[in-house]
């Protein structure tokens, strides 16, 4: 048992899905796994371990935001000894071609947070990237069910800030980020500190340069297509182990 997991030793699987709303964890579980049992309440951020094609997996919330992600990411690894974590979450868009409801794997995760910084005494400007091995898988799983016009790999920004209206946007833009969302950086950094893997993908729930975007019940139980391609990765990976 960890501070914020109240889980048992064996109630976590090695994979994760890791939402940050709780209630998208509680809706891939019931709608998902089979044999599902609820192993966190703390905080109301809900766990839950079940079955996918007889593969064992867990779905954690992580909350919104750096901080809270790399307190749960952290305690996963190192307390219940896991070894992938997927982030699927949402991001607002800042290509022009990256549209609402397609979904962008983050090869990386470009940062304003000083958390990274601070980690190597300010003396590197550490680079956040997702685990090779299963972004490569995921990405191929996706050519098979999502159209491929609505698949992109690139850089995200994981914003410190949710309403950030000094952030260069364009400027952003001109240097390939594809979209902006809030953890994928302190992920990808935890997984590296214990050696284990990460991949943040997510769905595009709104496009900040057009004003699009999605309901909050849309964004809690309707971005399915990321949901079935995690759940297939990790089977796929499951399989190659």
């Amino acid at each position: 048992m960890s501070t914020h997991i109240e889980a048992k030793d064996n109630q976590i699987a090695k994979y994760v899905l890791f939402p940050g709303d709780p209630l998208r964890a509680k809706f891939i579980a019931e709608t998902y796994l089979d044999d599902v049992e609820c192993y966190n309440t703390v905080r109301n951020m809900f766990g839950y371990t079940g079955t996918y094609k007889g593969v064992r997996i867990s779905v954690q919330g992580s909350g919104m935001g750096i901080p809270s992600a790399m307190i749960y990411a952290e305690e996963l690894y190192n307390f219940y000894h896991v070894d992938t974590i997927i982030r699927i979450g949402t991001a607002g868009a800042i290509q022009k071609d990256v549209h609402v409801r397609d979904i962008v794997f983050g090869q990386g995760a470009t940062t304003d947070s000083s958390v990274l910084r601070n980690i190597f005494d300010g003396k590197a400007h550490y680079s956040a990237i997702a685990s090779f091995e299963v972004l490569d898988c995921a990405y191929h799983i996706a050519q098979e069910l999502v159209n491929s016009n609505q698949i992109h790999v690139g850089n995200l920004l994981s914003s410190d800030r949710f309403y950030n209206q000094e952030m260069d946007l364009a400027k952003l833009a001109n240097y390939g980020v594809l979209a902006i969302e809030m953890e994928a950086a302190g992920i990808y950094a935890t997984a590296a500190k214990y050696n284990r893997r990460a991949l943040a993908m997510c769905t595009i729930s709104d496009h900040i340069l057009t004003g699009e975007e999605t309901t909050a019940q849309e964004r809690q139980t309707t971005f399915t297509q990321m949901m079935e391609v995690a759940l297939e990765t990790i089977y796929k990976l499951d399989q190659k182990a």
